[in-house]
């Protein structure tokens, strides 16, 4: 089945986000992926989450510029990389962004892949912490070279349209009609549109800068 086939049912403008590939030594180890390539899309995020809002957006774009500023112009290792983030699990959206950017980088918590054999291959558990000293929403360290960087993020560069706030308010007390509701969600989504399309390279929106964890 094509990425068309399989993501009709999503909105257009999913297939204009960004891309990104990954190389991940496990998947052409175990013969899951021709040459470990695997290439992730803003439709897998939101398998993933099982919705699309700012923050999935946001937590995608932020997986992807940390990524492109510990790699350059290399292919991103997928399990080479760590990932502190700065806020504990159960604060806020951290738990959302954190699955987000764990299916992009591989990075798990205590819970992931502990290796292969006795020598521990390709292990992934304990690369994702919490509650580090980062001052922005995430940091993200290369394994095999040090390499660090923080990824802030501001959604406030894309902000809702006038009439959201009102509308919102009706949905989430459940007293939108049928019309606003679908206003509500093309509004929502119109967002969401604007930061991976629109915005998607806005350094205003997602900024990335050197960092050196004293970890």
């Amino acid at each position: 089945m094509t990425v068309e086939l399989r993501d009709q049912e999503f909105p257009a403008f999913y297939a204009e986000a960004p891309v990104v590939t990954v190389y991940d030594p496990l998947a052409r180890f175990l013969g899951a992926a021709r040459q470990g390539l695997i290439e992730y899309r803003y439709a897998d995020v939101v398998r993933l989450a099982g919705h699309s809002c700012p923050t999935v957006a946001g937590a995608y774009l932020m997986a992807l510029h940390g990524l492109r500023a510990l790699y350059g112009t290399e292919t991103p290792v997928r399990g080479d990389v760590e990932v502190f983030m700065r806020d504990a699990p159960g604060s806020g959206v951290t738990g959302v962004i954190a699955s987000v950017v764990q299916l992009v980088t591989g990075a798990a918590g205590e819970t992931g892949f502990p290796g292969a054999g006795k020598r521990a291959l390709f292990a992934r558990k304990n690369l994702l912490a919490f509650g580090a000293d980062v001052d922005g929403v995430l940091g993200m360290r290369r394994r095999d070279t040090g390499k660090a960087v923080m990824v802030h993020f501001d959604n406030a560069v894309v902000p809702w349209p006038d009439a959201m706030p009102p509308l919102m308010a009706k949905a989430f007390s459940e007293q939108a009609s049928s019309d606003e509701l679908e206003q509500f969600a093309r509004l929502w989504q119109e967002r969401v549109r604007c930061m991976l399309v629109d915005h998607a390279d806005n350094p205003a929106l997602v900024r990335v800068t050197e960092w050196h964890p004293a970890l």
